[in-house]
């Protein structure tokens, strides 16, 4: 076999590279070279540029920004704040006061002071004092609400006030403070013209005194009838 190919080639002599052969060898090195900056530069870019500074933050504002993709917790309500349940609502939580075992007097000053009517049940015993009361004390009430109060003893004796001439009004304050009570024989207004028992008389806590008020109508004298011819 001759190496008809390579007429300048002899046998058993080793080539020596040409100028050509020294030119391909820098060029395919440069290229490798090329490629790997290229793969370098192209992996810094996919692995997000970490060795840039990151952006400046944002100024603070005085609204904060809210994240769309997180739960916000919802601004209370104004019904949310307010009390489950059924509250008992009371005048400045005014109950009925303690008045078992004191005398039945003082226990109407105490409810009157409280601004609260009062209901006298005298008993057959002996005594002043409340036995019991209705409302119980305690028992949260309103303005205004009648307690009853049960008194051991009979009711006392009292003494009628002479309430002639004073306004109706007036005279039905004296008789409840008395331990009386009112009845009324006309209108309620005016000077008190008359009074049944009349002042001075004897009777008992809870007795009515009749009254009547305002002045008496003018008597319109009639005409006689004239004598037929």
């Amino acid at each position: 076999m001759t190496d008809e190919g390579y007429p300048d080639r002899q046998a058993g002599v080793r080539d020596e590279p040409g100028p050509d052969r020294t030119r391909l060898l820098l060029g395919g090195g440069l290229a490798m070279v090329l490629l790997a900056v290229i793969g370098a530069s192209g992996g810094w870019v996919l692995a997000g540029e970490p060795d840039r500074p990151a952006a400046p933050p944002a100024a603070a504002s005085g609204t904060p920004s809210v994240d769309a993709t997180s739960p916000t917790a919802a601004a209370p309500s104004a019904a949310d704040d307010r009390p489950t349940g059924t509250r008992t609502t009371t005048a400045g939580g005014l109950t009925v006061p303690q008045l078992v075992g004191t005398d039945f007097e003082q226990a109407r000053r105490e409810l009157r002071d409280r601004k609260l009517g009062w209901r006298l049940v005298f008993g057959s015993g002996s005594g002043r004092t409340v036995e019991r009361t209705s409302p119980e004390p305690g028992t949260p009430v309103k303005r205004g609400v009648t307690v009853t109060l049960w008194v051991a003893g009979p009711a006392p004796a009292v003494s009628v006030p002479d309430l002639l001439a004073q306004s109706c009004a007036d005279a039905a304050d004296d008789l409840v403070a008395a331990g009386l009570y009112p009845r009324y024989r006309t209108r309620r207004q005016g000077p008190v013209t008359a009074q049944d028992p009349a002042g001075g008389s004897s009777a008992r806590w809870n007795d009515p005194v009749t009254l009547t008020c305002g002045d008496d109508p003018a008597t319109t004298p009639t005409a006689s009838p004239l004598p037929s011819p």
